[in-house]
């Protein structure tokens, strides 16, 4: 009789562990399955672009449909929540924009601890951001605006795309670095805040280059500067902040994919490896640099180390600027 029910046993823990196996990603047959990529943003801005280009690549390349979805709030950090909370199987990733969620980190507003919960896969895209004032300003440089920042103590505003978004720390690391007191005037994102700087209801804005595109040869802004450590490709005669006497600011929009922690490095080694070629495809630079972008890929560890890198930079920025309450500001 107990030999029975051993045997009963047995096989109920057969069944059990077999039953909680395919959470556990079989690394030498992945991907067996549609793989979910989900962007944290709304269709139509820069991360859903990268998203859709890479997606529609990377299907190619590993074999199996590569699907966005879109799991827009709380300014990236419902996507991402829903992500860090998935199986760690390579199925559901992330296409994460690295200075959002830092900021987010750095503020307290992560539900989740973002230096654990992911690993790196590899880059995806960088958009530059550039700083652009109304042509009303009479200021045509960077070292001018700065100048005239510093006549006129907390005179001049500047928009961004929201409280706590990385428009608006670009520039408060801007004004702790040169020292300036600028106005901070929210808007409910970059449409209505580009908006505002048209109609010169605010005079300034550091804003993403596809955000601005549209208006740069309209005569109504003069765009000064590119916030990146190196000239942007697509705007090569643009100078940046550190050529303009802004030493060592360095500030650019990077997307990445990211999966969730305890995923097997051969899964994330294979496909860092297939958004490498992808990367590297002329067709894919291209699209990228239509929009003012630049495909851009790194190896699963400079991905993680990026990471880290701006959760590190943010947070100190957040203490320059006073603290967790600039976003309320």
């Amino acid at each position: 009789m107990h030999h029975h029910w051993r045997t009963l046993a047995s096989a109920f823990v057969l069944a059990l562990c077999s039953a909680a196996a395919p959470a556990q990603a079989q690394p030498d047959n992945w991907p067996s399955r549609p793989i979910k990529l989900v962007v944290p943003f709304p269709p139509g801005g820069a991360s859903d672009a990268a998203g859709r280009i890479y997606a529609q690549y990377l299907t190619d390349k590993l074999g199996q449909t590569v699907v966005v979805e879109n799991r827009a709030g709380a300014g990236g950090e419902i996507g991402a929540d829903h992500v860090a909370k998935s199986d760690p199987d390579g199925y559901t990733l992330l296409l994460g924009a690295l200075g959002s969620h830092s900021i987010h980190a750095a503020l307290g507003e992560s539900p989740y601890d973002l230096g654990k919960a992911f690993v790196g896969v590899s880059m995806a895209a960088t958009v530059p951001m550039v700083v652009a004032v109304n042509s009303k300003v009479p200021a045509k440089s960077i070292t001018e605006l700065i100048a005239l920042a510093k006549q006129k103590p907390g005179q001049l505003t500047f928009g961004s795309a929201g409280p706590g978004t990385p428009q608006q720390m670009a520039v408060e690391l801007f004004k702790a670095d040169t020292h300036t007191n600028l106005m901070h005037v929210p808007y409910k994102g970059s449409g209505p805040s580009v908006a505002a700087l048209l109609g010169g209801q605010v005079d300034l804005v550091i804003e993403t280059l596809p955000a601005l595109q549209g208006n740069i040869n309209t005569g109504r802004i003069h765009v000064l500067a590119v916030t990146s450590a190196k000239r942007s490709p697509s705007m090569p005669n643009l100078p940046t902040l550190q050529e303009e006497g802004v030493s060592g600011y360095d500030v650019t929009n990077a997307y990445a994919v990211l999966a969730p922690a305890r995923t097997p490095k051969p899964v994330i080694d294979k496909l860092a490896a297939a958004m490498k070629e992808v990367g590297a495809m002329p067709e894919v630079q291209q699209k990228f640099r239509q929009q003012g972008a630049e495909a851009v890929t790194t190896t699963p560890d400079q991905t993680t180390q990026m990471l880290q890198a701006e959760l590190k930079k943010w947070t100190a920025v957040v203490q320059a600027a006073g603290g967790k309450e600039i976003a309320k500001k």
